[in-house]
């Protein structure tokens, strides 16, 4: 299983930006995909997550903003971040789970990660 973000940017506060993650190896029958973020002086925290059955999950502070997507055809996990703030500000990586996510989860949850892709809002 591997997994490739891209997409990241610097982008002023308001703005859009979206990130994809490439995947190989993943039953999309039963993994849970998702992204996670590490800000400089802050807890990492899981953002976003999509379970298998199609059920997508956010934390408050991206909700409604944040949109979490998958192109099974093209093994493409997608977040696109509208109304960027800069507390968005951070390291992204989307990871995987064969298992059933219930709500956004933080990367030690995960068995595989991206090497990540920053997000700078300004």
């Amino acid at each position: 299983v591997q997994l490739v973000e891209s997409g990241g940017g610097s982008v002023q506060t308001g703005g859009s930006l979206k990130l994809s993650c490439t995947f190989s190896g993943v039953k999309h029958s039963t993994w849970c995909l998702g992204w996670f973020r590490q800000a400089p002086g802050k807890e990492r925290e899981g953002i976003a997550a999509l379970d298998s059955d199609g059920t997508a999950s956010y934390i408050g502070s991206v909700k409604g903003r944040f949109t979490i997507s998958k192109d099974c055809a093209q093994n493409t996990l997608t977040l696109q971040m509208n109304s960027l703030q800069p507390e968005d500000t951070g390291m992204y990586f989307c990871a995987g789970r064969d298992a059933y996510c219930f709500y956004p989860r933080d990367g030690p949850w995960y068995s595989i990660w991206g090497q990540g892709t920053q997000v700078t809002v300004s």
